[in-house]
């Protein structure tokens, strides 16, 4: 602000610089707790398990690969930290090391991606006969700008503003002309005091004619997850009206209220209306105010020592922090307010805006497309949003793997299998390489080929680290079972539901390549082994087989999309069953998914997931277990016995009985409720099970890195005592 803006806006944004200095001075508490997790444990634990789940998803990342890293020594000064094959270094894992602040190496799209958001940001200038303001505003949408109320207050007020973009300096220092739009509130405006926001419509062209869709934008998105506490954070803004200037990386989040967050620097700071973006440049709040620092009369201080006057404008306040408005807040309101006609067809697009794979739309650079014998570029300004996508939104990884699969007609009907007919030792096996084009892209990328890329890194990161520590585990179980006791059978279940239903913070999806095949279900010997057949497999082995799985299953899905024009709800949960039950994964569900209704999250819960051949797998199929009492002299499929009704596995009873006993705990209700599920008779067999079967080194290992990726343990494994001393029984409906 200048002096000239002083019977404009000084009210305004004193307001809101005051109630701003009140929000985070109430959360004292709260920030020093944050910053004390961030000091001691880091940027995964600052903020809630929730947000930062959020946050790894739109990363493309999972929990278990970013606590891979974090427990990974560091190896390297420059490139990755972590000492891996360049050819799984990828932008992902990149991306996740500069999020969890292990690399401080940027890629040079994070350059691009800046420049091309800072091209929809631009100086407002408002003029009246007595007076005028600046501040900084930025376009949401193809006709629409967003700034503070404090900027635009009114539509009178809006209606004498302009906004100027190119504002800047050019790379020699000389200026670039200004393309000036007129605001046009009556299409559209709406403003909030509370959460200071204005949205404003915009003329479609400048006054020399130039069209304002040149300048792009940056989308607005609802989903959460943007950034978390401790997360650095960039500003594009004209300060007092100044020349556009950037603060890269300079700001930290310290804290996140319902409504605002906080982000503090040691330099850099906010200006009125001006957006902050994460990393991959989504816009994560509206830039409005911060807490200044005061003398011990209560007066606000200036940068220099002295008491500010706000004559000396915003950019002398000796801010404390800086806060900004959430956007999901601001749309959550937007989405309130009553329009009609053609305004409400503008918010319309604003939504729409939002969803779209980038952050920012503008015209990229000019770049030589199709060069021959000195030809010039050819439609370089058409619509870019693949291109975009790919250096900013999400990423792509490059693995040295060619993934087949095989689409042939008769892939998709089940078969039925003879016991002895089956290979005993067999994973999915691919046929021919590579995806088919255009077929099962998701925002322009094979999404089997970034899980099984994930998955390995995953596996790399593993390999480094103790199978199991012994002494740290007993500490981690002691400390989780503080408080129960046995003694009263039913108390102890309740008891015990009630932990492992609160504890169960990071709930995973059902993805085995990512989590159970790189690290959950390895032996001792680094293999994996079939739960019923006891077949050993490497970790790539399944890895890659369920990659091939999956992109097959996506191929056939798009195929059957295409045939069928509006399909009902009943013929896609027939197709997808019938894509499961012929093309599943190398992973058995102890309990099967028929039985819960293939629901999270109980689906990617890993404490009842192990590795298995799909052959026994589909040999299983639902059934529930059984004792044979002539198992040992019957003739039977390598993964076990099986009769109508009743199934028995060659190996692993002790870790099912086990998994299976958790489940009926954390999941009371969810066994017996149909006929053909197992029923409370099939308790005796659980126990004998798990009493002939003692718990061993796996399981150990198991459990505990079950419990570092979800956050519960399974009771039976720590404390095999209990299965005689909890009332089982009550866990069947």
């Amino acid at each position: 602000m200048t002096v000239e803006q002083l019977s404009q806006v000084d009210k305004g944004f004193l307001e809101q610089m005051e109630d701003a200095g009140r929000r985070y001075a109430t959360r004292t508490a709260e920030r020093d707790g944050h910053l004390e997790a961030l000091e001691q444990h880091g940027i995964l634990y600052a903020d809630t398990q929730e947000r930062v789940n959020k946050r790894l998803n739109r990363l493309g990342v999972d929990w278990a690969m970013a606590t891979a890293i974090e427990r990974t020594p560091e190896t390297a000064t420059t490139g990755t930290s972590l000492d891996l094959d360049r050819e799984l270094v990828s932008t992902d894992l990149l991306v996740l090391e500069r999020f969890m602040g292990r690399n401080d190496l940027i890629g040079i799209d994070y350059l691009e991606g800046g420049f091309l958001a800072a091209r929809s940001v631009g100086r407002i200038t408002v003029r009246s006969p007595r007076s005028s303001h600046h501040g900084t505003g930025f376009l949401v949408s193809p006709s629409l700008l967003m700034t503070n109320n404090h900027v635009l207050g009114s539509a009178a007020e809006a209606a004498a503003g302009v906004i100027e973009f190119n504002f800047q300096a050019s790379v020699d220092g000389r200026p670039h002309v200004p393309v000036v739009f007129q605001l046009d509130p009556q299409s559209f405006f709406v403003t909030h005091r509370d959460l200071d926001f204005t949205v404003v419509a915009v003329s479609e062209r400048s006054r020399d004619g130039q069209p304002l869709a040149s300048f792009g934008r940056l989308p607005l998105k609802e989903a959460q997850g943007k950034a978390v506490i401790g997360e650095l954070v960039n500003i594009i803004q004209h300060p007092n009206g100044e020349p556009k200037q950037l603060a890269l990386r300079d700001n930290q989040i310290v804290d996140v209220l319902d409504d605002f967050v906080h982000y503090s620097a040691d330099t850099a700071r906010g200006s009125s209306g001006a957006p902050v973006f994460n990393d991959q440049w989504d816009v994560v709040a509206l830039h409005h105010a911060g807490a200044p620092r005061k003398d011990r009369d209560g007066n606000v201080l200036a940068v220099d020592g002295t008491r500010w006057h706000p004559s000396m404008g915003e950019h002398r306040v000796d801010w404390k922090a800086n806060e900004g408005v959430r956007v999901s807040r601001i749309l959550g309101v937007i989405q309130q307010f009553p329009l009609s006609g053609a305004a409400a067809a503008l918010r319309t697009e604003l939504f729409a805006a939002g969803s779209s794979l980038h952050p920012g739309e503008v015209s990229p650079p000019t770049v030589l497309t199709d060069r021959t014998n000195g030809a010039a570029p050819q439609n370089t300004t058409t619509d870019r949003s693949d291109e975009q996508h790919a250096t900013a939104g999400s990423v792509r990884w490059s693995v040295p793997l060619h993934i087949s699969v095989s689409l042939d007609a008769d892939a998709l009907q089940p078969r039925a299998e003879s016991p002895l007919a089956a290979p005993a030792h067999r994973a999915a096996t691919p046929s021919y390489v590579g995806p088919p084009d255009g077929i099962g892209s998701i925002d322009g990328q094979w999404p089997a080929e970034r899980d099984l890329a994930a998955a390995m890194v995953n596996l790399a990161a593993f390999s480094t680290r103790p199978y199991y520590d012994e002494a740290a585990d007993l500490t981690a179980r002691d400390a989780y079972y503080a408080g129960i006791h046995a003694g009263d059978p039913t108390a102890l279940r309740l008891a015990l539901t009630q932990r492992l239903e609160s504890t169960h913070e990071r709930r995973p999806a059902y993805k085995p390549m990512r989590l159970l095949y790189p690290w959950v279900d390895l032996h001792p010997d680094e293999k994996l082994h079939g739960i019923y057949s006891d077949n050993g497999f490497t970790p790539e082995e399944l890895i890659e087989a369920d990659a091939a799985v999956e992109a097959a299953r996506i191929g056939r899905w798009q195929e059957f999309m295409l045939h069928e024009s509006a399909p009902g709800r009943e013929a896609v949960e027939a197709e997808l069953d019938l894509l499961e039950a012929s093309l599943p994964f190398n992973c058995e569900h102890v309990v099967p998914q028929s039985w819960f209704a293939k629901k999270e999250p109980m689906r990617g819960d890993l404490h009842h997931l192990f590795a298995c051949e799909s052959t026994c797998n589909s040999f299983r199929g639902n059934i529930p277990y059984f004792d044979f009492p002539d198992f040992d002299e019957a003739v039977r499929h390598s993964c076990g016995r099986r009769e109508p009704g009743k199934f028995e596995p060659s190996a692993g009873k002790g870790p099912v009985a086990r998994a299976t006993l958790y489940f009926l705990l954390r999941y009371p209700g969810k066994i017996g409720d149909e006929v053909r599920e197992l029923q409370r008779t099939g308790l005796e067999l659980l126990l004998n099970w798990h009493r002939d079967n003692p718990v061993a080194l796996y399981e150990q290992h198991r459990n505990a890195a079950i419990a570092e990726i979800q956050g519960n343990r399974n009771p039976l494994v720590d404390h095999p005592e209990w299965a005689e001393q909890i009332d089982f029984a009550g866990a069947w409906p």
